[in-house]
């Protein structure tokens, strides 16, 4: 006796594999900046030895451990965001007032710590204000994408909570970069590291901005009817 099979199941069942592979490479994306988060709470929490390079965390810790929390919260739960099949359902409602609140904080604490504390000689003019702008930037578009899902426009949502994503994502991206021209040619002087924090930066932003375009030429609609349904269809990311 054979089994049958069903061909629409197994349609679906392929349909549904590659939708992982986004998230799933935004963690992994994620998972250097988040692993060097823990090594600093880890530190902070057993009093390990204090450095120059590190005094600032001591002296005033609390932005800081906001801003790896929240940062890790938004990154991981902001990629499953990416899956379609969860953006159909009321688990991307619930998520997304966890995510975006955690945005708000990664971005508020950055500003914060840029502002306030005594950053390595690496850290140029250049990078002070690129790291000023940006957290600006990236909590001025969780509170428009917030505003925009408000009023039932899910396309302007999802935008600006993807460029959200994009810059908050700047540290695993910027990993890469580095790399290379580490390996390469050595340690940057206070230019060079500020332009391929940069470069980073833009790498995610030109790709966010290409997935919103191709977002917008398929079958997502601009808005949807106010109330439950219209928040549990609406993309976050």
């Amino acid at each position: 006796m054979t089994d049958t099979i069903d061909p629409l199941a197994t349609r679906r069942r392929l349909r549904r594999r590659p939708e992982w592979l986004v998230p799933a490479g935004l963690i992994a994306v994620s998972l250097v900046p988040m692993l060097a988060g823990s090594m600093r709470l880890t530190q902070l929490a057993t009093g390990a030895a204090v450095t120059a390079e590190n005094a600032r965390f001591f002296d005033s810790p609390v932005p800081v451990i906001v801003h790896i929390v929240s940062s890790s919260v938004f990154l991981v739960l902001g990629a499953l965001q990416f899956a379609p099949s969860l953006r159909r359902r009321p688990w991307h409602r619930r998520a997304g007032r966890i995510v975006a609140p955690a945005g708000v904080l990664s971005a508020l604490s950055a500003l914060w710590m840029t502002l306030f504390y005594s950053m390595p000689a690496t850290y140029g003019p250049i990078l002070f204000v690129m790291r000023v702008v940006l957290a600006v930037a990236m909590a001025a578009a969780i509170v428009a994408a917030f505003l925009a899902i408000r009023r039932g426009d899910v396309r302007t949502h999802s935008a600006w909570m993807t460029r959200a994503y994009a810059i908050g994502l700047g540290a695993g991206t910027q990993v890469f970069v580095f790399l290379p021209w580490t390996l390469l040619l050595g340690a940057p002087d206070q230019l060079t590291y500020s332009l391929l924090m940069g470069a980073g930066w833009a790498v995610n932003l030109i790709v966010a901005e290409i997935v919103i375009r191709r977002r917008a030429r398929t079958s997502l609609p601009r808005t949807r009817t106010f109330g439950r349904s219209a928040a549990a269809a609406a993309p976050l990311s």
